[in-house]
């Protein structure tokens, strides 16, 4: 009899069907991370087909201002009351699901910077796969720069829910990538190398799950102890990783009681919020600012005076190269050096180079 050849989306079922049955222990765990990796191979060729029909397209938005952030949540948190609050949007309010039907930006200026926020439909589970237009909400998140995750206090539990959504559509939120280097190389076999101590991997499970992304020759260095699932993330080559908020709605319904209740269930820090009585919004700011990690840069004419009113915005970490090619694009080839005076140098007016890292309220003159 010829063997029936079986669809992505049933070799999907039937790895997951196995990694249900099979009992994670020491001595099933390279059969575990096999499956992983083949599983994780296997959803984003079809995430790759799903993408080119139509039910991978993600919403129109043309982001805008200094950074970016999208809020997710369930149906009916109060994500458009939330985006009210912040911005100057006017995105539609009731007291039924499923309000928003597409994705509203406004933008939150905060400090000197100018912040988009945007609002998307509520997700349900299964979101990552298609439910409820869940993979064009979630392709917005991918592009953002800060996920705002919007719980109603009487929901709180529903955190995991946004959690596991994000991660099945690779996201990785309020973390880094693994400290992994993999180099391919034509020839010479699969060389690793670790600068540190792997308890939770074995050499034969590692060259497996590279072996499954076609990886059989080449120098890999791995500088943490790393999980099979860390590893996975880092051959895949499309995860984003993206910094978070949690944010609780609705705190002036509940008693502090109940509020410690919610708590319980977020074991992790959130920011406590009444969108409708306009409690901790400024905190909330506050937080998106700190959270998008901005630094802000006074520029000042080679024979004139610093604009100290409206600073430049760059993140934390940007060097005077990134500062002339967000003035300018093609200005980042013509300066030779900048002067700079200010916390990231040690006199006035210090003759720096393009490579040099700036901090918040430097003052800099790009000659």
């Amino acid at each position: 009899m010829e063997q029936m050849v079986l669809g992505v989306p049933e070799k999907i079922r039937a790895i997951e069907e196995e990694m249900k049955r099979t009992q994670i222990h020491k001595h099933t765990e390279h059969h575990v991370g096999l499956l992983k990796a083949k599983l994780a191979k296997l959803k984003a060729e079809q995430e790759k087909v799903q993408r080119s029909g139509k039910g991978g397209v993600g919403f129109e938005i043309r982001k805008g201002g200094d950074s970016t952030v999208a809020l997710i949540g369930m149906p009916s948190v109060g994500k458009s009351t939330i985006l009210n609050r912040l911005t100057n949007a006017k995105s539609k309010v009731a007291p039924y699901a499923f309000t928003t039907l597409s994705a509203i930006p406004g933008l939150l200026e905060h400090k000197g910077a100018k912040i988009q926020i945007i609002d998307l439909p509520g997700i349900i589970a299964g979101a990552a796969t298609g439910t409820g237009r869940g993979r064009r909400v979630l392709s917005v998140a991918r592009n953002a720069d800060l996920i705002m995750l919007i719980l109603d206090v009487f929901q709180a539990g529903q955190i995991g829910v946004l959690k596991n959504e994000l991660h099945e559509i690779g996201i990785r939120i309020n973390a880094r990538p693994p400290d992994i280097t993999i180099k391919k190389t034509s020839q010479g076999g699969l060389g690793i190398t670790s600068t540190c101590k792997l308890t939770r991997l074995s050499d034969p499970t590692i060259r497996a799950i590279l072996n499954v992304y076609g990886i059989n020759q080449g120098n890999v260095v791995i500088r943490e102890d790393i999980s099979d699932d860390e590893l996975i993330d880092i051959v895949a080559g499309n995860r984003r990783y993206v910094p978070a908020i949690v944010v609780l709605n609705k705190i002036d319904l509940v008693t502090r009681e109940y509020l410690d209740e919610a708590e319980n269930q977020i074991r992790e820090d959130f920011i406590p919020v009444s969108a409708d009585r306009n409690v901790n919004i400024d905190r909330l700011k506050e937080a998106i600012y700190d959270r998008l990690n901005f630094v802000r840069i006074y520029l000042k004419p080679r024979n004139g005076t610093a604009d100290l009113k409206d600073p430049l915005i760059v993140t934390s970490g940007s060097t005077i190269s990134d500062v002339c090619a967000k003035i300018r694009k093609k200005f980042g080839n013509e300066p030779k050096y900048a002067l700079v005076s200010g916390p990231s140098v040690r006199f006035n007016a210090q003759r720096v180079g393009m490579d040099h890292v700036i901090q918040d309220k430097d003052i800099v003159t790009i000659v």
